[in-house]
């Protein structure tokens, strides 16, 4: 049996962090959880691109942008989508999500997805650095082991005839 268990170093990593501005306190925890993830870590300052975009529904579009630029061994996606009441919620989450989760599949760079989608903002708040911890920290630590783990991985192209 062969079992792999990625770490998350940082060491020599490159991590691209998109960050949606809407709801802009908990993106701003997120963002700080983030960073303090990485660079406990080992990621170098100079090492981590940090771009910011309006808001979660952008989010996929900036996280391709970074990924395509080879420069990138792993992304962090963060924002806050918090219900309101109309349907706009669950198309924006919905589209986040499903890009980020696009983004990764086609180029092959991990995406780390903590766009929370939340009932409230209270909730988002909770997971930005409140009474249920910091999901941008956790982000971090996601990124560099799937960085890890991709390094450690053959990129295969398929089933073995």
């Amino acid at each position: 049996m062969r079992e792999i268990s990625p770490k998350p170093l940082g060491a020599g990593r490159r991590v691209g962090v998109v960050v949606a501005r809407f709801h802009g306190e908990v993106a701003d925890r997120l963002l700080e959880g983030c960073l303090e993830g990485l660079r406990r870590q080992g990621v170098a300052e100079d090492a981590i691109t940090v771009v910011h975009v309006p808001g979660a529904f952008e989010v996929p579009l900036a996280a391709d942008r970074l990924a395509a630029t080879g420069e990138i061994d792993a992304l962090v996606a963060l924002g806050a989508v918090v219900r309101g009441e109309t349907d706009h919620y669950e198309l924006v989450a919905r589209a986040c999500a499903e890009g980020c989760a696009a983004v990764a599949r086609a180029r092959g760079v991990p995406v780390a997805f903590e766009v929370l989608c939340a009932p409230s903002l209270e909730h988002a708040l909770a997971r930005a650095g409140g009474s249920k911890g910091n999901r941008g920290f956790d982000a971090s630590l996601v990124a560099l082991r799937m960085a890890d783990l991709l390094a450690t991985l053959p990129a295969g192209s398929g089933r073995r005839a």
